[in-house]
């Protein structure tokens, strides 16, 4: 692989965007643990359609990142 100036910057916002990614998926992993600060007595309709809805967006990224469902070759 070769080196080119930009590469220590490119480098260093890789590391950034993966920093954020990364405390990102673990607020997430928190709030699953925590049952998406739902309370079991309190469970509705609308809570299944966030969770699908939050479900929908996490498919399009795994997707992506997998090169599956749509994204697949």
């Amino acid at each position: 692989m070769t080196q080119t100036p930009n590469t220590p910057k490119a480098i260093e916002a890789f590391i950034a965007r993966k920093a954020e990614i990364d405390a990102m998926l673990a607020r997430l992993t928190r709030l699953s643990d925590e049952h998406f600060n739902a309370s079991p007595d309190e469970i509705n309709w609308g809570h299944v359609g966030t969770l699908d809805h939050y479900a929908e967006l996490l498919k399009r990224i795994t997707d992506a990142a997998f090169s599956e469902g749509e994204c697949a070759p």
